[in-house]
């Protein structure tokens, strides 16, 4: 594997250099690199975007907190400010990968990872790799998701998401003609499991340049739990990230289930948010939150497992 590589000092300079055809940024590789050496990705040239200003800054301010896209997840799970306003997001990097990953990986990396389904990545004809069906349905699908939203039944590996989609946070991205879009972290994902082509929805001359944390998803009751097969450095079977702000709503997200975040209905969010809930109304909330779930043959346990975790989420936001 050979490319040409290059290291950008601003964003324009960056995306003059990504308009090139078979060009991709690259900050850790923490991703990129597997994708190369297993042939989903095949890079001619690489931008790496750390000695872009302000993409490894984090900055603290009266609207909330900025994160470069450049800002390593070891850095979230140890920011002082972070883990005082936003705890459930420094959780949920501390919970990331192996300490070499977090200190080598970036946030921007982390939410456009590609997915690890061994389909996927072994190259089986899956839907993502040029079939017309999710091979996993009819295969090994023990870790994959419950959440029938398309063909694919990968979930997203990133944990951070799980956080910021509860969050509220949006993610910048610079265009190539110089423009600025803001994104919800679910428009991020929205389409994945129907997209064969990439599971964040950016266009082409796109780049992710900072993460938002508004000011009025800091402080309230946070709570982060994540489930693994290994005690330690794995992927979520199920994760969960909620919060009671400091106004009362409550925002809850989880991981594992799908091919991105997934976001629990808003009316069981404000069912919880009215508070004084007996474990009889949890029971309840918990069940209606899954009733629309599609297990496949081997997975139903995330049903059981996710209804567990929230459990002890709602009651966590109620105690």
């Amino acid at each position: 594997m050979t490319f040409t590589y290059h290291i950008a000092d601003s964003r324009a300079d960056a995306l003059q250099r990504l308009s090139a055809a078979k060009t991709l940024p690259v900050a850790g590789g923490t991703d990129l690199v597997p994708c190369a050496e297993e042939g989903i990705l095949s890079p001619a040239a690489v931008v790496d975007i750390r000695r872009i200003p302000g993409f490894r800054d984090v900055s603290v301010g009266p609207q909330g907190v900025t994160i470069g896209a450049a800002v390593t997840i070891a850095s979230l799970a140890t920011h002082a400010e972070l883990r005082a306003q936003y705890p459930m997001l420094a959780e949920a990097c501390a919970s990331v990968g192996t300490p070499a990953l977090r200190n080598s990986g970036t946030i921007g990396g982390n939410l456009v990872q590609r997915h690890h389904c061994w389909y996927f990545r072994r190259g089986v004809g899956c839907f993502k790799r040029g079939g017309t069906q999710c091979a996993a349905v009819d295969g090994e699908h023990q870790y994959h998701g419950i959440v029938a939203d398309g063909t694919c039944r990968a979930v997203h590996p990133s944990d951070p998401a799980v956080a910021l989609l509860a969050l509220d946070a949006q993610v910048e991205i610079f265009r190539e003609d110089g423009r600025v879009r803001m994104l919800d972290i679910a428009a991020l994902y929205d389409g994945a499991s129907r997209d064969p082509l990439k599971e964040a929805q950016l266009d082409d001359g796109e780049l992710i340049v900072a993460v938002h944390l508004p000011i009025a998803a800091a402080n309230g009751r946070q709570h982060w739990e994540k489930v693994m097969q290994r005690g330690a450095w794995d992927f979520a079977l199920v994760s969960v990230a909620a919060c009671r702000r400091s106004d009362g709503s409550v925002r809850m997200a989880m991981g594992g289930l799908g091919l991105a975040p997934w976001r629990v209905p808003d009316s069981i969010e404000e069912d919880v948010a009215s508070g004084g809930l007996d474990e009889d109304s949890i029971d309840a909330l918990v069940e209606r939150a899954f009733y629309d779930m599609e297990p496949l043959a081997g997975n139903a346990y995330k049903r059981v497992m996710g209804q567990g975790v929230l459990k002890r989420a709602i009651t966590a936001l109620d105690a």
